[in-house]
């Protein structure tokens, strides 16, 4: 394999890996299932590449755009669908990203069915590591402050939370909006990648893709969706030269962790580097060991 074709799966990666962990924040932390996200990644695309190619704007800005309009497009869509209860509310964000798609299907001054060509390769493997640090950092913060800790309460009792004076709707929306905003930049980072959009690309099937990579990673645990989104993006490309199986293979992979592992590869727990340390030491130490009785 050369250098190109693996550093284009890692930009793809980290491409998922941005959405994954908007969608972590949604999912694992405050338990709201979405098979919408395709769409939110379609909104952030169009407007990058729209900014890009029809108005010449430069590109951080653009991603920037895509990004706010994905985020006021989950503001709007979580006031109307947030109150309701259980799986109406994942039916609901499916029939959004569906509707996204079939809207840009019909819009010419987006390129219709066809598409949107012609749109500078701005992305690369350099500007999607930088991107997906800083994501992280910020999520962990997010986690980590008062606001993540209402969030996780209300995934763990929805009731008790209210109760003591969490004001759920509020924190629910703020979930949806920087998973939204996480997804359009995603969708801006793809469009100039690819150098080329179509509606096609965003199906449920793409919404269904990232929430597999949340559950598959570990719900609740952010180096759960690092790690699930390298390993299912790569996964495929691997089984390149099994086509007609690759996805059978694919599909019994992610069967198999959740009946060995229904908690996920992480099971909501954390890599740090104390523990990353750790882990070195001994091993560093075990080599050590090794050495000495060979001398003896």
């Amino acid at each position: 394999m050369s250098w190109i074709y693996i550093s284009g799966i890692l930009i793809l990666s980290g491409i998922n890996l941005l959405t994954v962990l908007g969608l972590s924040l949604l999912t694992g932390f405050t338990g709201l299932f979405s098979f919408g996200h395709a769409g939110f990644m379609a909104i952030g695309a169009y407007i990058a590449a729209t900014a890009t190619v029809k108005m010449g704007i430069s590109f951080i800005p653009a991603l920037l755009a895509g990004g706010c309009g994905a985020m006021i497009a989950g503001l709007l869509i979580g006031k109307l669908t947030l109150n309701l209860k259980g799986d109406y509310f994942c039916i609901a964000t499916l029939g959004f990203g569906e509707a996204i798609r079939l809207i840009l299907d019909n819009i010419k001054y987006f390129g219709g069915a066809r598409g949107l060509p012609n749109i500078y390769p701005h992305t690369n493997l350099t500007v999607v590591i930088i991107i997906d640090i800083i994501a992280i950092v910020v999520l962990v913060f997010i986690i980590k402050s008062r606001h993540g800790r209402n969030m996780v309460a209300i995934r763990e009792e929805e009731m008790a939370s209210q109760v003591i004076g969490i004001d759920v709707f509020k924190y629910k929306l703020m979930s949806l909006a920087i998973s939204a905003l996480y997804a359009g930049i995603a969708g801006g980072l793809l469009a100039h990648y690819l150098g080329y959009i179509q509606p096609i690309m965003f199906k449920m099937v793409k919404s269904t893709e990232l929430t597999i990579i949340v559950i598959f990673g570990g719900l609740g645990s952010v180096s759960g969706s690092v790690v699930g989104a390298l390993l299912l993006t790569f996964l495929p490309e691997i089984l390149r030269s099994f086509y007609e199986w690759r996805l059978v293979v694919y599909g019994a992979a992610v069967i198999l962790i959740m009946i060995t592992r229904p908690q996920g590869l992480m099971g909501g727990k954390e890599f740090s580097f104390k523990g990353i340390a750790r882990i070195f030491r001994k091993f560093k130490n075990k080599s050590k060991n090794k050495k000495e009785g060979v001398k003896l």
